[in-house]
């Protein structure tokens, strides 16, 4: 299942099932998980490790070292989780001793074409980067989060947990878990019902973190204020705790929406 024609470093390894197609270079000190599916004109730097059942499409470029001009050439990581797939064109980089030396990507990503993760992210489980969608150094991405097609983020800025960052959009201030940025900034235009929706959260669930987004956003309280009322309300399943957590991590300060009042009313 390895074309002949890819050129495959000796050292590197390779676990059992792997495809790895023609003119795919494959460098040393990389480690490539079972089941893997590596098309014609990948390449893959390392150290670089590639968890179980990744599927890496053609023109694709993982473990490369990051142009930022505060690397020296130190050996850095990229990990990756199990089940990513990384579309046509698409740059992730390893991180820098800078910060944590490690670019990190959980399991069951999809990362559409020519989008980037650039060193040090931390990017969580079942996330989406449309087309060109593009994580600068240092950016923290939470679970099940979506980024649109184009949107950028900034260094050492944060998309929280089941967030949405629409299309286009430029995010300067951190999004909190569970809420919908869109513009140029990126301001908030609501809670991402539509996400919710999607993945089962019921109703009561739902309805709790309505009641935590009015707090947040609509209330007039200061954000410490707001917090303390949210982790007072019953949280049986833990989404409140994910807000909360989100918004105090926050080192950019958070995105608001460009009223007083947003449209999730």
């Amino acid at each position: 299942m390895i074309d002949p024609r890819a050129i495959i470093d000796p050292s590197a390894r390779i676990g059992a099932g792997v495809s790895i197609g023609p003119w795919s270079v494959i460098d040393a000190d990389v480690e490539v998980g079972d089941e893997c599916v590596i098309d014609a004109h990948v390449i893959v730097r390392g150290p670089t490790r590639l968890g179980r059942g990744n599927r890496i499409y053609p023109f694709a470029s993982l473990g490369d070292a990051t142009p930022a001009l505060a690397y020296g050439g130190e050996p850095t990581w990229l990990v990756v989780g199990d089940h990513n797939v990384f579309r046509e064109g698409v740059t992730v980089h390893r991180g820098t001793e800078q910060d944590r030396g490690e670019t990190t990507i959980g399991s069951h990503n999809l990362f559409m074409a020519y989008a980037h993760v650039a060193h040090d992210c931390v990017i969580g489980d079942h996330c989406t980067f449309a087309n060109n969608a593009s994580a600068s150094g240092h950016v923290a991405v939470g679970d099940w989060a979506i980024l649109g097609g184009y949107a950028g983020v900034p260094q050492f800025r944060s998309v929280g947990a089941h967030a949405m960052v629409a299309g286009m959009s430029l995010v300067l201030k951190d999004v909190p878990a569970f809420v919908t940025v869109a513009g140029h900034p990126a301001r908030v235009v609501g809670l991402n019902r539509e996400g919710l929706r999607r993945r089962g959260f019921g109703a009561e669930a739902v309805a709790n973190l309505r009641a935590a987004y009015r707090l947040l956003y609509q209330s007039g309280l200061r954000t410490a204020q707001a917090l303390e009322r949210i982790e007072a309300m019953p949280d049986p399943e833990g989404q409140l705790a994910i807000l909360t957590r989100s918004v105090q991590a926050s080192r950019q300060g958070i995105a608001r929406p460009r009223w007083g009042r947003d449209h999730d009313d």
